[in-house]
């Protein structure tokens, strides 16, 4: 008697991200267990991240054995001047090709953590501990504030600014966790007399105490996020008359940076997840992450053992939001383009990049900082260095988990990687104890699409289609069977389009 053949194809495998939550058996076969150095593009497929090339050049020469340039900020005020500005070993920096030290003579800097804003053509620089810096092209230098023509009053040292509702907005101070100083109305550097004052918060924290982390604004709110709470403020435009108009509990942010907006809404780190303000005004939940929730006990305990400085980066080309752990050296990406049924974020991540933080330029490239200066988010190569992509499924068990399975043949489609090595692995029954099959993607795997028929012009021209389909002969046998695909990217982008796997069902384990 014949034995039964059954197939599982898994079109855009990984299409709803990693889910490493939920028991493994139970899970759709589009969720992960491993998407690695890899995105969601916009057709929904795993696919290989950019990769980074330096823009500076003489990092070495500056950054000496500091961790490297640990902020990047672009200002330009309303006369379209432009200037980006980097910090590290304790130095500030103008340029992104060549870094030029701005850093004011006879100022001692101590730390690092600088926040860099813009606000009303200038550049303002606040860091705990330090007397803020501003930067206007009049100047056509980086000042100490009170150095600065019409400066007023005494800086607030903070390590906290928002530059909103027309003024800068300042907190979190060595001594001082629930204070909040605003400047004088569009005057970053006036802070006595005209509309400038203070609101201390400590005695509206829903817990009792709390301390504040770092401010944002939302739809004419003032945000005032804790390490545990949420304050929200209406009417901010009138800082001296604003009102406690919401506040939410056991719920809170992890760090300054780990608070990003997408115009829409502001998403958030918290000790249990990556959320959404949006929906945690509506549910008022205790704390359990809505965004992150299939990876959200990876990200716990990522957090609990990162010793650096978290942050987030929100790119609206790219459509999608990092968490960077710099220590532990992973940076979650979270897809905004099609979120779950559920409400969370289809997740991969990176690994062997390094970042210490991002910027977004204004024509939308993405600048990051790390350990050799400064680099740019392009290309499919690492500084000219190959990085390898890895995608796994969850185990499959052509929907009896019972039944012994011997696996026949795997058919995988690729788009574009032309002249990449892929490697398809299988294992079975839980184990790591994968069989592996190597092949090399063509030289040029267009399909048909591009090319002139009758000496007439390509009517599919303007698209070219990369597609590429390769079939494996497997062995073998197991009750569940685990798949995955791993590629060295080396200058080419590739994602993975579809899996078709055929095993023959035998007898009850």
């Amino acid at each position: 008697m014949a034995q039964k053949l059954q197939n599982i194809t898994i079109t855009a495998p990984g299409f709803a991200g990693i889910n490493t939550q939920d028991a493994p058996l139970a899970q759709d076969p589009t969720f992960a267990s491993i998407a690695d150095n890899c995105i969601i593009d916009k057709e929904g497929r795993v696919a290989a991240r950019k990769g980074y090339v330096m823009v500076s050049t003489n990092g070495d020469s500056v950054l000496g054995s500091s961790d490297g340039i640990e902020a990047v900020h672009q200002f330009r005020d309303s006369g379209g001047n432009e200037v980006i500005f980097s910090v590290g070993n304790s130095l500030i920096f103008s340029g992104d090709t060549t870094l030029v030290d701005e850093t004011p003579a006879s100022y001692t800097v101590s730390d690092d953590n600088w926040k860099i804003v813009n606000f009303n053509d200038k550049a303002y620089f606040f860091q705990r501990g330090h007397e803020p810096l501003v930067y206007s092209n009049a100047a056509g230098a980086v000042e100490k504030m009170s150095a600065h023509s019409g400066s007023a009053g005494t800086p607030p040292q903070g390590n906290e600014v928002l530059a909103g509702f027309g003024r800068l907005w300042v907190a979190d101070f060595s001594s001082d966790k629930s204070t909040i100083y605003w400047s004088d109305l569009l005057d970053g550097t006036g802070w006595t007399g005209g509309s400038s004052g203070s609101i201390d918060v400590s005695k509206v924290w829903p817990n009792g105490y709390d301390e504040i982390v770092s401010l944002a604004s939302h739809n004419g709110f003032l945000v005032i996020f804790g390490k545990d709470s949420i304050l929200i403020y209406e009417g901010p435009d009138s800082p001296s008359t604003m009102a406690l108009a919401d506040t939410i509990s056991n719920i809170g942010c992890v760090s300054r940076d780990a608070v990003v907006s997408t115009g829409k809404d502001l998403i958030f780190l918290d000790r249990s997840g990556v959320r959404s303000l949006a929906r945690t005004i509506q549910e008022k939940s205790s704390p359990i992450g809505d965004i992150s929730k299939n990876v959200n006990n990876d990200i716990k305990t990522l957090v609990s053992a990162e010793t650096g400085r978290i942050s987030m980066h929100y790119s609206p080309k790219e459509a999608f939001v990092l968490v960077n752990l710099p220590e532990v050296k992973i940076v979650y990406v979270f897809d905004t383009r099609f979120p779950l049924q559920d409400g969370s974020y289809r997740a991969t991540t990176w690994s062997n990049i390094s970042p210490l933080c991002f910027t977004n330029l204004v024509d939308d490239t993405i600048y990051m900082g790390n350990s050799e200066g400064i680099a740019k988010y392009d290309g499919y190569y690492d500084n000219s260095l190959s990085y390898q992509l890895s995608y796994f499924s969850h185990p499959l068990s052509f929907g009896d988990n019972s039944i012994l399975k011997f696996l026949k043949k795997i058919n995988i489609i690729t788009f574009d990687g032309a002249e990449a090595t892929v490697v398809l692995n299988w294992a079975y029954d839980y184990t790591n104890n994968y069989k592996k099959q190597a092949y090399t993607l063509p030289a040029n795997s267009a399909a048909q699409y591009n090319i002139s028929e009758y000496n007439t012009t390509a009517e599919y021209s303007s698209s070219v289609s990369l597609i590429n389909q390769q079939k494996i002969n497997t062995s073998g046998s197991g009750a569940v069977i685990s798949v995955g695909v791993e590629t060295t990217v080396n200058g080419r982008s590739i994602a993975i389009q579809q899996l078709n796997i055929h095993a023959l069902l035998g007898r009850i384990v």
